[in-house]
């Protein structure tokens, strides 16, 4: 009985949503003449059919105006009934005032209690046909499943704990209210701050405290928990997940800041928790205005653009709206991917796709004249270790002669803002990757002594980012997809990790400073032990390490180190406007002339000869060194980096 009905209203009524509005309030008129006067005196009857006309137009011009009909039946709720009081209310005022001028008028006598019946039974009426509607699409969508493969059972088999009450808690909270066909019961909420205990939202309770959490999932039967917290950093993170796997419930997590580009949270977002929540950091307050001031309507390039941390960079920049954005990059498929992915999410902005390689001036100096971009962000460079390590010419043409032609195209077209990006590997370098990115630091800070005065060309050091290409956290993954063993170089072995949209929003952050020829060091918080990462990753899939999934040690690999540091020991640092971004001081002069032994690198690496290559990598860095197998922490926490 009900689907036919339901396939009814589907095809024939919500299509028309604005005439049935009309029509069924139009009848509030007939039933108020009804309700106030006698059905058989022909007197009022005359007048009732008299005044319809006039009653039809005026409600057809509210319900078009109001837009009562554009609004989901499906989702009927507190905003359709105030908008349709508020409409209604508006038709009995203009309707009274109509009646007392008449009146006054001697034109025509109508009760003013015809207005106030209006009033009273028009609410109610306009809502009978969103209501029943509602009930047709919600017991269709309960009784056949969610429309996503789920069947009635599997819908129907979720009973959801949110973690935080407040305004994304309660975001979810609506949003699974407003889908049942998701499958998901609202039971509880658990929040830690004391004036939401024992308070409703929405109609769901706060049960309780963050740390009553095994004991909520037991007695109400939980079968799934959702952390809406995005603001929570690594620690609170990894609080809330100790007492989630105290049960036998599901855990999701909605997305961090860092990720929710847009602010909104959404049911779509919420997925499961991933190594980066537990090392989610406070999020940053940037500087829009002054990231906006040199952003807003400029040409900007971004080189390695395809890559993980060009790629973010490109999308961070796509929120301050640029004049024009130029991919450039050497592999055709990520940079082909990203330009199809940003043509959707941001189709009013103007991308250049450009494959090209930095290593070609040639191919530089002719996009530089064609495009004239004012802002460069290079992201382009060589980062494995071991593999530049066995490869120490190509590290050399790629990072080095690579700036060094990004950087006299920037000069000969006179770019204002140059932001290369650079890694905590350049300080006291064991790896030629390392003593690469040390002399491209160095490439670019002499570079900002050429520039005009109003120029700002600076390098951003950093450490490891999560889930880029190539790092560890995509290899522990896919060991763990394979059943392992998870691989892990040593135990002791640490590094500093930042989430790829956090360096990428710092990295903007720093070009907006305005300091010429600084080294930026980002505050990567406090150092994370590989070993305990890749534990926590394996924990995060379900399995239990050293027994579903072995952990197993291959050492040290060539041009690695135990600890990695972001200043040496002679810089030191200064504080910069930004209690994120720190300054390196006091950075080592290259020895003799440097364009010179710039040349004599280039030449050596040209020669095959990798004694002399590495010799004159040392000339260029002479903090560069063999990695030493002491493993004494020199340790660089958030509190050091300040002396």
């Amino acid at each position: 009985m009900i689907e036919p009905i339901r396939r009814l209203i589907l095809r024939y009524f919500l299509p028309y949503k604005w005439m049935l509005d009309v029509v069924v309030w139009t009848s509030v008129t007939i039933l108020a003449y009804l309700l106030r006067f006698d059905p058989t005196d022909e007197v009022w009857i005359s007048q009732m059919v008299q005044i319809l006309p006039f009653a039809a137009l005026g409600k057809l011009l509210l319900v078009t105006s109001f837009g009562s009909y554009r609004m989901s039946w499906r989702n009927t709720g507190f905003s359709d009934f105030f908008l349709i009081a508020r409409m209604v209310f508006v038709y009995s005022g203009l309707m009274g005032i109509a009646i007392l001028t008449l009146q006054s008028a001697g034109t025509i006598t109508i009760s003013l209690s015809i207005a106030a019946l209006e009033l009273l039974l028009g609410i109610p009426i306009l809502l009978v046909p969103r209501m029943a509607a509602r009930f047709m699409l919600i017991y269709h969508a309960n009784s056949k499943g969610n429309g996503n493969g789920f069947s009635k059972a599997e819908a129907r088999r979720h009973r959801v704990l949110i973690v935080g009450a407040g305004e994304s808690g309660t975001m979810v909270a609506r949003e699974l209210q407003k889908h049942p066909e998701m499958g998901m019961k609202m039971i509880a909420f658990v929040d830690d701050k004391a004036s939401l205990q024992r308070q409703k939202i929405h109609g769901i309770p706060v049960a309780g405290h963050i740390a009553q959490i095994p004991e909520i999932v037991e007695k109400e039967q939980i079968t799934k928990i959702i952390i809406a917290i995005p603001s929570a950093d690594g620690a609170q993170i990894r609080r809330i997940l100790e007492k989630c796997r105290m049960t036998k419930a599901e855990y999701q997590i909605v997305p961090g800041f860092y990720d929710l580009i847009s602010g909104a949270v959404s049911i779509n977002q919420i997925r499961n928790v991933d190594v980066q929540d537990l090392l989610q950091r406070k999020p940053v307050q940037l500087d829009m205005e002054n990231i906006r001031s040199y952003i807003h309507h400029k040409t900007i390039m971004v080189t390695g653009a395809g890559g993980s941390i060009g790629s973010e960079i490109v999308r961070q920049l796509a929120r301050f709206e640029p004049g024009k954005v130029i991919l450039l990059g050497r592999g055709e498929n990520s940079i082909h991917e990203l330009i199809r992915d940003l043509r959707t999410d941001y189709p009013h902005l103007p991308f250049l796709a450009r494959i090209g390689n930095i290593q070609n001036p040639y191919t530089l100096q002719t996009l530089f004249a064609s495009e004239k971009p004012e802002v460069v962000f290079h992201a382009a460079a060589h980062k494995h270790v071991p593999l530049m390590e066995e490869n120490p010419e190509q590290a050399i043409y790629n990072n080095v002669c690579g700036t060094q032609n990004l950087v006299n195209a920037a000069l000969g077209h006179h770019v204002r803002y140059f932001i290369n990006i650079s890694t905590d590997k350049a300080v006291n370098p064991t790896s030629v990757m390392g003593a690469t990115k040390r002399i491209a630091e160095e490439i670019v800070r002499e570079a900002a002594t050429r520039v005009q005065d109003d120029a700002v060309y600076v390098s951003v050091r950093f450490g490891n980012v999560l889930g880029s290409r190539g790092s560890v956290v995509p290899i522990f993954k896919d060991q763990i997809r394979r059943g392992g063993p998870v691989t892990v170089t040593h135990p002791d072995m640490v590094r500093y990790f930042m989430t790829i949209p956090e360096a990428s929003q710092l990295v903007l952050q720093a070009g907006a400073l305005n300091m010429n020829g600084a080294v930026f060091v980002l505050d990567m918080g406090e150092p994370v032990n590989i070993e305990q990462m890749a534990r926590e990753l394996i924990r995060l899939s379900g399995l239990e390490p050293d027994v579903d999934i072995e952990i197993q040690y291959s050492g040290i690999r060539p041009g690695e180190k135990m600890f990695e540091e972001l200043l040496t020991a002679e810089e030191g640092t200064t504080m910069s406007q930004h209690k994120k971004i720190f300054i390196a001081r006091n950075t080592t002069e290259p020895q003799g002339t440097f364009s010179s032994q710039l040349e004599l690198l280039t030449e050596a690496a040209r020669s095959g000869n990798e004694e002399w290559l590495r010799s004159e990598i040392k000339s260029l860095v002479p903090t560069f060194s063999k990695p030493s197998q002491d493993k004494k922490k020199r340790r660089l926490n958030s509190t050091q980096i300040n002396q």
